[in-house]
């Protein structure tokens, strides 16, 4: 018999606790190493339990709940970050596409509504697969600390304008 371990979710799935603030600012403050780049006001972050391998997320460094809440030079690097992302996500792997997306709102799907957030999510041809569905897991072959090992840097080159 096989099995698949997801280690990272344990603190989720065992939680009785609501976080202590909001999981995007306490990520900006801190040095949180799903963090994969830092612009001046967004960065761009890892999906703590991402749908595939790559699942990065764009975020404003203010709180902010929507696109009409945001500045000009905020809603402008979210909108850069985004490109950016788009980039590193095809240098980093053979993806066909990628969902882009932005939830506004408890009802609409946001997880974390309070807190805009854009989600860059790689897919392959044939990457829906039976465990998701039938199952409710995801197997991902790589680890969140090797996909940030592999993005940062291309984040990086990306920012310099290579």
């Amino acid at each position: 018999m096989d099995h698949l371990w997801s280690p990272w979710r344990l603190d989720y799935v065992t939680s009785d606790t609501p976080s202590p603030g909001c999981v995007f600012c306490l990520a900006a403050d801190a040095d949180d190493p799903l963090i994969v780049f830092r612009g001046q006001v967004a960065y761009v972050i890892l999906n703590k339990y991402p749908y595939n391998n790559g699942h990065l997320m764009v975020v404003p460094r203010r709180h902010a709940a929507a696109l009409v809440e945001l500045s000009a030079e905020e809603l402008q690097e979210v909108a850069v970050l985004t490109q950016r992302s788009e980039a590193a996500l095809r240098a980093a792997y053979r993806l066909e596409g990628i969902n882009v997306g932005i939830n506004l709102g408890k009802s609409a799907g946001a997880a974390v509504h309070e807190h805009l957030h854009v989600h860059l999510v790689p897919r392959w041809s044939g990457d829906t697969n039976f465990m998701t569905v039938v199952g409710e897991t995801r197997v991902l072959p790589e680890d969140l600390a090797s996909t940030a090992a592999r993005l940062a840097p291309i984040f990086d080159g990306l920012a310099r304008g290579g």
